[in-house]
């Protein structure tokens, strides 16, 4: 198994491409322009990779710039958690309102929630329901691997916005401790902005943990 990290659009968004097998998934898709598109599209061709998933962590739109993209490309339905389609279908308009381009995502997607069980090759991940950062943000873990991606729950020395529509901190802060801080201290950390991390190190020092 192997996880690349591409950094796009101009939030600094942290798209992944998992591959296993000569299969490949591609977590939050933030290609926002036709140089960032041919990227992926050249590591994709130039690994023989099949994409067989496109899956948001959430809908916000640094996360859903490439859906529609990748959707007609790879002829795939987003995944996604229910909670958080509203923020798909109102992007258009969330957009406007930011000044920020988007092609129009497909609104036919697949609903994935913490029973769910991705096959990916010979990896299997679980979704893990992490809602405070977006109503419906989740999180993929792979257990055998001790690898999770995280989009915007946790960061180094970090973690996710509360202060937008839609967000609850108090629902962010036990989503952590409750789900991720669970995890094995051994456990890597893809972040959707920045560096990887582990949850050892985050247990440790990341500041906005430490009381309580």
């Amino acid at each position: 198994m192997k996880i690349k990290k591409f950094t796009f659009n101009s939030f600094q968004e942290n798209t992944y491409i998992v591959q296993s097998d000569k299969k490949c998934m591609i977590i939050d898709p933030g290609c926002n322009n036709e140089f960032e598109e041919k990227i992926l599209d050249e590591y994709i061709n130039s690994n023989n990779l099949k994409p067989i998933h496109l899956i948001n962590t959430h809908c916000h739109l640094d996360h859903i710039f490439g859906n529609r993209y990748i959707s007609e490309k790879y002829n795939l339905k987003a995944k996604m958690h229910k909670l958080d389609y509203p923020l798909l279908t109102n992007s258009m308009m969330i957009a406007n309102n930011y000044g920020v381009n988007l092609k129009e995502p497909s609104f036919e997607v697949d609903f994935i929630d913490e029973n769910t069980l991705i096959s990916l090759g010979s990896t299997k991940w679980n979704i893990i329901f992490t809602p405070g950062h977006a109503p419906g943000h989740i999180c993929l873990w792979n257990k055998n691997e001790k690898k999770i991606i995280s989009g915007d729950v946790l960061f180094k020395m970090s973690i996710g916005r509360t202060d937008l529509p839609m967000c609850n901190y108090n629902d962010l802060i036990d989503s952590i401790k409750n789900k991720l801080f669970c995890l094995e201290d051994e456990t890597e950390v893809f972040c959707g902005h920045g560096e990887n991390t582990t949850i050892g190190f985050e247990k440790k020092n990341n500041p906005f943990l430490q009381s309580s």
